[in-house]
């Protein structure tokens, strides 16, 4: 008889419903007031003994249940409006609240610096024929099972039915500690086990001092899982205050594993796989809050990339992630600030790349500066930023990322990686009063070339891709200091008078009549990571400027 029905899975319920002692605890707390189910399959055969049990209440009370529980589900919520709802739900969790008289375990713990190795191994022993996403997650519950085995044996079993479609009913947990190549060789041993014993991979994996991870074809997939997961670990916390944890039994999970309105509910809510050559592929992006490196990473989200934008500048970096972070998304951006001029500041950009999505497929080295200058005018300390950026930068990127890469290669025999770096026309022929960025794009090339040569045993493509002018983008068109004005400014464009002078001579130059735009980029790096025969190459973009000789 009520206007509205709502069915939800508060976790303090369900601590209380998945607990042995549930249904004793619901009389002893809300006595007649209150309608409880045993566990029963859910969907129609669940509907009609739901519908049942209503018309006895009934009968017997004369009134109609505003509350009705579900072992091992969850609760319905019934009343006449809204605000009634929300007053019964907050009444309804205190209740349950002050009868359970416990406090979560909840702070956060530290990521050991091993992930870095470790996250890159697990995901490659879990990836086939597409690159997995991995989530690690470290607080105190999540320490507090993994203590032992005996701790662990609490939350080895799913609750409810929505457990099993997210997170599968079987978990892995490895107890070993040591250096990262002890847990990496046992975690292998345990893959390998669990996957004969259970007939696929594992989805959640529980590391003594390490954390809980959960792995899944996209980010959102892995990020769901982990809250489902820590959700099991909540109940379990919770049910010990009412007799202990109760799983579900071995019938009930077989059900939910072979249940296809479940399984299709879990297909449209986190997604399906591959949808492009980078879909759910990790790419870091430096230079990536503006010109060149910002259309590339909104290029990549909407090919459905995780795409971490690296940048000096916090303000447009923040912005530009929370913007591509759309509702429904299901792959994910992060801004992390970086000074690709910094050792410590390039290895922690590696670090949180891992610690956010469990490994690395592509880095693309945008970062660049520009300071134009004649000899006479060119001061050293300019000369050295220059070529700390554009240089020494890209050294360092490709040094942190590489050991990334290597440990994938090493647990995947056949799945390719690649370096990119953003390079420029004036990498292949030397630039009037602009020596010191061709000088250090000349670098770069050759670093390409030679980087080439040594990471292609681990599978890593290395190649550079030299875009002709930018001219929409701020390297040119900044008011203050783009290069229109600093040309404008040294005279490096004889007889012009104006800002659009100087566009126009360099338009003049390009076979093609225009600047070189983000799509041009794009099209280059997607095919760069899709083809598996070129390395240690310098692929002009140019509009027919410059040319493969």
């Amino acid at each position: 008889p009520f206007k509205y029905v709502v069915h939800v899975h508060p976790t303090l319920v369900n601590g209380l419903l998945c607990s042995k002692n549930s249904a004793e605890a619901v009389k002893l707390i809300f006595g007649n007031s209150a309608l409880y189910i045993e566990y029963t399959e859910p969907g129609y055969v669940l509907f009609k003994k739901t519908a049942e049990r209503i018309r006895q209440f009934i009968s017997g009370s004369n009134a109609a249940p505003q509350l009705i529980f579900l072992e091992n589900h969850g609760v319905f919520y019934c009343a006449d409006s809204p605000d009634e709802i929300i007053r019964l739900s907050d009444a309804t969790e205190s209740k349950i609240a002050a009868f359970l008289n416990c406090r979560l375990p909840h702070a956060d713990k530290p990521i050991d610096d091993q992930v870095v190795l470790l996250l890159p191994a697990i995901r490659m022993m879990l990836t086939d024929d597409h690159p997995k996403i991995i989530r690690i997650r470290h607080n105190e519950l999540i320490a507090h099972f993994y203590s032992d085995k005996k701790a662990f044996s609490l939350i080895q079993a799913p609750f409810t039915p929505d457990m099993i479609v997210y997170c599968k009913s079987k978990y892995l947990f490895i107890e070993s500690n040591g250096n990262a190549d002890t847990i990496i060789n046992n975690i292998h041993d345990e893959i390998l086990r669990f996957r004969k014993e259970n007939g696929y991979a594992p989805k959640m994996i529980l590391i003594k001092e390490i954390g809980l991870i959960a792995v899944d074809d996209s980010w959102l997939a892995a990020e769901t899982a982990l809250d489902v997961f820590e959700d099991l670990m909540k109940i379990s916390y919770y049910s010990t205050y009412s007799g202990g944890p109760r799983c579900l039994t071995v019938e009930q999970i077989d059900f939910i594993d072979h249940w296809e309105a479940e399984n299709y509910r879990k297909q449209i809510s986190v997604g399906n796989k591959a949808e492009s050559n980078v879909s759910q592929k990790i790419v870091v992006i430096t230079g990536a809050a503006q010109g060149f490196g910002e259309g590339i990473a909104r290029n990549l989200m909407k090919k459905n990339a995780n795409v971490i934008i690296a940048d000096i500048n916090a303000e447009k970096g923040d912005q530009l992630a929370e913007e591509l972070n759309t509702e429904g998304c299901k792959n994910h951006a992060v801004f992390i600030k970086t000074d690709v001029s910094d050792p410590e500041r390039v290895k922690n950009l590696f670090f949180e790349t891992v610690k956010t999505f469990g490994g690395l497929d592509a880095l693309i080295s945008n970062a660049g500066v520009l300071r134009a200058g004649d000899l006479d005018e060119m001061e050293p300390v300019t000369f050295d930023l220059i070529t700390r950026i554009n240089y020494n930068g890209y050294f360092l990127c490709v040094k942190y990322a590489s050991g990334i890469l290597k440990t994938q290669a090493k647990y995947h025999d056949s799945y390719y990686t690649d370096i990119i770096q953003i390079n420029s026309k004036s990498g292949l022929r030397g630039s009037n009063k602009n020596f010191a960025y061709a000088g250090s794009k000349f670098g770069g090339i050759g670093l390409t070339q030679s980087f080439a040569l040594e990471l292609i045993p681990y599978r890593i493509k290395v190649n550079a891709i030299c875009p002709g002018n930018f001219f929409d983008g701020p390297l040119w068109s900044d008011p203050d200091n783009g290069l229109f004005v600093q040309y404008l400014k040294t005279g490096k464009v004889p007889g012009a008078k104006t800002i659009d002078d100087v566009r126009k001579h360099y338009e003049s130059q390009v076979p093609m009549g225009r600047g070189c735009t983000v799509d041009d980029v794009m099209r280059a790096i997607l095919y760069l990571i899709d083809q598996q025969y070129e390395t240690g190459q310098a692929l002009p973009v140019t509009g027919g400027q410059e040319m493969l000789k």
